[in-house]
């Protein structure tokens, strides 16, 4: 990741986490499912809209409050008692709590955000919700602080997008899996060729940040799954945004721009191969 972007993006998310500890919800997030290009109030309804009120129930409204996703992978990763999960971008932790229940008795739910203030939040609400099968690690989801075949999941909500090298991403991710683990990740993808965006889009620092510019062609998204080695990829949209939710942020050729090659949020699944040999009869 760029050493700009990067520090953009983790100021961000250092503001977001303050204000949830201020004032109780992530006020500085005044756009973007992730932060930087919706509002406030859709963000919320995208969220409230992806997990059950049973999910938020079990969950301090911190961890809540926090959330600045796009979905929900812990339903899309269909997650088993004694598994163990990895969250890239844990933020506050709602999916990293949510996934720990899930995978009770005998799992373990893992936790990586490269911001320290995230990492107080999620930290704290690991406390509140008496979460014992929970580690929230420092580091940068392009150079994960865990060995290799180690975990039976991936999953991320609205993150990957956020780096600028996101085939290093999706390569650790390969790597920490266990031979036939899955990567079960909510992001936000472009429906369409980014050549066909104007430069002033894809540089736009509130557009990185808010998890627009950074995103991956559908198809580019699939092509680096499968270079990195995973297989039964899909990219499943599940919500086509408006441009005008950008507004103010872009002028009126961006945003005419973002109509021909919107952006969407997506549910991204593949498996890593299990390495077993082929029956050969």
């Amino acid at each position: 990741m760029s050493d700009g972007i990067r520090e953009q993006v983790r100021q961000r998310y250092a503001e977001a986490a303050l204000s949830v500890k201020d004032e109780g919800e992530a006020g500085c997030c005044e756009s973007s499912c992730c932060g930087g290009s919706v509002s406030e109030a859709q963000r919320v309804g995208l969220t409230d809209k992806s997990y059950s009120s049973e999910d938020l129930g079990e969950l301090p409204q911190e961890a809540v409050s926090a959330s600045l996703g796009c979905g929900n992978p812990t339903a899309l990763a269909t997650l088993s008692p004694g598994e163990v999960v990895l969250d890239l971008g844990s933020g506050g932790g709602i999916d990293v709590l949510l996934s720990a229940r899930r995978v009770s008795p005998g799992g373990k739910a893992y936790g990586v955000d490269m911001t320290d203030e995230m990492l107080a939040l999620a930290r704290k609400n690991q406390e509140r919700a008496g979460a014992e099968n929970v580690e929230f690690l420092k580091g940068e989801i392009e150079d994960i602080p865990l060995p290799e075949d180690r975990v039976d999941v991936v999953i991320s909500n609205c993150v990957i997008n956020l780096s600028t090298d996101k085939k290093k991403v999706i390569s650790e991710a390969f790597r920490v899996l266990k031979p036939g683990g899955r990567f079960a990740v909510s992001d936000v993808v472009f429906l369409g060729s980014k050549r066909d965006l104007p430069e002033s889009v894809l540089q736009t620092v509130g557009l990185w940040t808010g998890c627009v510019a950074g995103a991956l062609e559908r198809e580019e998204y699939e092509d680096i799954l499968k270079e990195a080695g995973f297989e039964e990829i899909v990219v499943e949209v599940t919500n086509v945004y408006d441009p005008e939710v950008v507004e103010g942020l872009v002028g009126p050729e961006e945003l005419e721009a973002l109509r021909r090659v919107p952006a969407a949020s997506a549910f991204v699944r593949a498996r890593k191969p299990s390495g077993e040999a082929p029956d050969l009869g």
